[in-house]
């Protein structure tokens, strides 16, 4: 249980400051600044990793625990308590954020300014750097440690500094599930669920191909 508090919790914070900065940004005129929003969510995800990587292993992100387990570092009992949890902090962070901010339209929901197809693309491309660089820096499927926290919270800023304003660079369903639910923005939701799903199985594969052997196999598994 501890594990799955500790990433409802991660989930709740990376969602409540990182679309919460792009609220603020909105309703100050843009005070806050692209690179404020995408310095929010790096810092955010490097703070959590800090706080709780030891406890739940810092996924925050369905994403990155289904990686896992297709690397084999995660039992497939901890799949669905995992993704569960992270869906409900990141739901609560928003509700959380609609009562604050009531007349904001969006909630910071990701939306393609791009086609379809070239969203799509692009988020399986900054999802596979992602999870790359996490099977890279973790031990089994925990991410922990002063490697992790920086290299992983500075992927997270890195795409959303470039690909933030063309896809919103998600990268994790849960993040963009509960800004889309309580924007009422369903329409392209579907993307942010099947690019991440897709970019972290890339990634598996790329681990394997570039690791030393038992990377990501049966004996590797936390």
């Amino acid at each position: 249980m501890r594990r799955f508090t500790a990433e409802a919790i991660g989930t709740f914070a990376l969602v409540f400051a990182g679309t919460g900065a792009m609220v603020s940004h909105d309703v100050t005129g843009g005070v806050v600044t692209h690179v404020g929003v995408a310095l929010t969510f790096g810092l955010v995800i490097m703070a959590m990793i800090y706080a709780v990587g030891d406890v739940s292993g810092a996924h925050f992100n369905p994403a990155v625990t289904v990686g896992f387990f297709a690397a084999r570092r995660l039992p497939a009992a901890d799949v669905l308590p995992y993704v569960t949890s992270q869906f409900v902090g990141a739901c609560l962070a928003s509700v959380i954020l609609r009562g604050i901010f009531p007349d904001h339209a969006m909630l910071g929901a990701t939306l393609p300014a791009i086609g379809v197809a070239e969203t799509l693309v692009l988020e399986v491309i900054l999802t596979f750097f992602l999870m790359f660089v996490i099977l890279g820096v973790s031990t089994g499927a925990k991410e922990k440690g002063a490697t992790a926290g920086l290299a992983i919270g500075g992927t997270v800023a890195m795409a959303s500094l470039f690909a933030g304003p063309l896809t919103g660079a998600s990268m994790n369903p849960a993040r963009s599930l509960g800004p889309a639910l309580l924007g009422g923005q369903m329409g392209s939701l579907w993307i942010y669920f099947v690019a991440p799903l897709i970019g972290a199985g890339l990634a598996v594969v790329g681990c394997r191909c570039t690791r030393e052997e038992g990377c990501c196999t049966a004996e590797a598994r936390a």
